[in-house]
């Protein structure tokens, strides 16, 4: 991926998908020239850790099918918060209640925020 419109539409993909496997507060935080991690990150909650994994696998099944392979992943075991490193954007998968401690969004509070839901 080298182009931001690039990167933008693989969020908002990966949003998709995670909105497929009903996630919730599913948000594109806008990193670029606020950090040199990634240019964007998507954010996504789930009710239950079978969920988290559901919404991830989504996720990063989907992104597979086009030919997108993750560069890194974490969290699968736990399930309370799942990972996918795509270079340029990074996917977030939380269970609610490790969302609210870990408040990325309060974080990165400067970032532009695009919001997600399902159509």
């Amino acid at each position: 991926m080298s182009t931001t419109s690039t990167a933008l539409t693989l969020a908002r993909q990966a949003g998709r998908l995670a909105l497929s496997k009903k996630a919730f507060d599913v948000k594109i935080l806008k990193l670029k020239g606020l950090s040199s991690v990634c240019d964007y990150f998507v954010i996504a909650s789930g009710d239950a850790d079978v969920q988290v994994n559901a919404i991830a696998s989504a996720v990063e099944d989907g992104l597979r099918e086009e030919g997108i392979k993750p560069y890194h992943r974490e969290g699968r075991k736990g399930g309370n918060w799942v990972l996918l490193d795509y270079v340029d954007v990074v996917v977030h998968v939380f269970y609610e209640p490790t969302r609210r401690f870990y408040a990325l969004e309060k974080l990165w509070g400067d970032a532009p925020v695009e919001e997600l839901a399902d159509d």
